[in-house]
C-alpha cells in the first residue's frame, strides 16, 4: 500500500468530528509518532494508556488484555464509548486494539504504528518503516515515521522564539541524546565522545543546545555540565522538569548531532533543513543501521567521525504522504462500511 495516489484526501473534511484515540504503554518511543500522524490527519487525539501487569505484558501482543484493565473496570483504558478512529503502538498496545476493533463491531478504524509483531491484518491500517521489511495490502511504508515536527511547527518556533533559545548566540548547534535501550548501551567510550561533541560545537563558536531524554545516563548529563560550565552563555542543557524548547532547537540549529538509539529523534532531525550527523552509541541492530544506512545513501544524514560537517541537504517529511495514504484507505472503509 505504497506508491502513487489517485487523489489526495481532503482530511480535515474526512475526519471533522471524529473522536480518536492514541493508545500506547506510555512510552514516548511509541506516543509521539502517533500524536505525528493524529495531527496531519487534522484529529485532536485523547490519550490512553495500557498498564498491563507483567504475565499480560510478557503475553503481548498474542496474547488478551489484562482482565484488570477490561472495559468496565475503573480506570481502564479501553472505557467505552469507543472511538471512531484508534491510533496504537507498542507491543503491548495490540491486545488491546484488537479488543477494540471486535467489540466496536467493526465501527472503529484501527491504525498501527510501527510492526505489530503479528499480522499486519490485525489493524486496519498499519504503518512500518522501510527497514523493517513489513509489506502487504493494509501497509503504508516510510523512510521516516510520522512526526509532529511539522513545517508549520518550525515555522512557528522560529516566529516565537523561546527566549532560553534566543538568548543564545548563533550560530547555534544541537545535541539529541538518548540513552540505553534495548539495543544500544551509553558506555564509558560513548560518553567520552559526546562530551568531545560538546566541545567541538564550542570550538567551532557555536552556542549548544541539548536535550536529554529519560534514558540518558546521569554519568553523561554530569558530564556536559562540566563541559559547558565554563561556556554558560553559550550551551543550554534540558534535564527535565520545565518545558522541552526541543522544537526551539530544531527551528533554531544550524547543524544537529543526534544518537542512533532513537530513530523518532534521527527522523525528527531529518525535518529541518540542518545538517544531521548520527552518533551510534556501542550495540546496535540491524534494522536501526539500514535505516541510517538509508538516510546516508539519501544525502540527509552522516555519521559521526569525530568532526562537525556540513553539506547542503533538503528536509526529509512523509508524515504528510503517510497521512494521504491513510486518508485513501479510511475512505474505502467508510465506502465498505455503508455498503454493510
Amino acid at each position: 500500500m505504497t506508491g502513487s495516489l489517485d487523489h489526495s484526501p481532503d482530511l480535515p473534511a474526512l475526519f471533522a468530528g471524529r473522536r480518536c484515540w492514541v493508545l500506547t504503554d506510555g512510552k514516548a518511543g511509541d506516543e509521539a509518532p502517533c500524536l505525528g500522524l493524529a495531527q496531519a490527519l487534522g484529529l485532536k487525539p485523547e490519550r490512553r494508556v495500557a498498564r498491563p501487569r507483567a504475565l499480560f505484558a510478557a503475553l503481548a501482543p498474542r496474547g488478551p488484555i489484562d482482565p484488570a484493565e477490561r472495559p468496565g473496570v475503573a480506570g481502564s483504558p479501553i472505557a467505552p464509548p469507543f472511538p471512531d478512529v484508534l491510533i496504537a503502538s507498542g507491543r503491548r498496545a495490540v491486545p488491546y486494539l484488537r479488543y477494540v476493533r471486535r467489540a466496536s463491531g467493526g465501527r472503529t478504524f484501527t491504525i498501527f504504528i510501527k510492526d505489530p509483531r503479528v499480522s499486519p491484518r490485525v489493524a486496519d491500517v498499519v504503518w512500518a518503516p522501510a527497514h523493517d521489511g513489513l509489506h502487504g495490502g493494509n501497509v503504508v511504508v516510510s523512510l521516516v515515521a510520522p512526526h509532529l515536527v511539522s513545517t508549520d511547527a518550525l515555522s512557528s518556533a522560529r516566529k516565537h522564539p523561546d527566549p532560553r533559545i534566543a538568548a543564545l548566540p548563533e550560530p547555534r548547534m544541537a545535541l539529541l541524546l538518548g540513552g540505553d535501550s534495548r539495543h544500544h548501551a551509553f558506555a564509558q567510550k560513548d560518553r567520552r565522545t559526546l562530551v568531545g561533541v560538546v566541545e567541538s560545537m564550542i570550538l567551532a563558536g557555536a552556542s549548544v543546545m541539548i536535550t536529554s531524554s529519560r534514558r540518558t545516563p546521569p554519568a553523561l548529563i554530569e558530564a556536559i555540565k562540566r563541559e559547558i560550565a565554563d561556556t554558560p552563555k553559550r550551551a543550554f542543557l534540558w534535564t527535565g522538569g520545565d518545558d522541552n524548547p526541543y522544537i526551539q532547537m530544531l527551528a533554531h540549529a544550524s547543524a544537529i548531532v543526534v544518537t542512533a538509539d532513537s530513530t523518532n529523534m534521527v527522523g525528527e532531525a531529518c525535518a529541518t533543513s540542518a545538517p544531521v550527523m548520527v552518533y551510534e552509541p556501542t550495540g546496535g541492530h540491524p534494522r536501526i543501521t539500514a535505516f541510517i544506512n538509508s538516510l546516508q545513501r539519501a544525502g540527509r544524514v552522516k555519521r559521526w567521525l569525530g568532526r562537525l560537517e556540513s553539506w547542503p541537504c533538503a528536509p526529509v517529511d512523509e508524515t504528510g504522504q503517510i497521512a494521504r495514504e491513510i486518508g485513501l484507505a479510511y475512505e474505502k472503509w467508510l465506502a465498505s462500511a455503508r455498503k454493510l
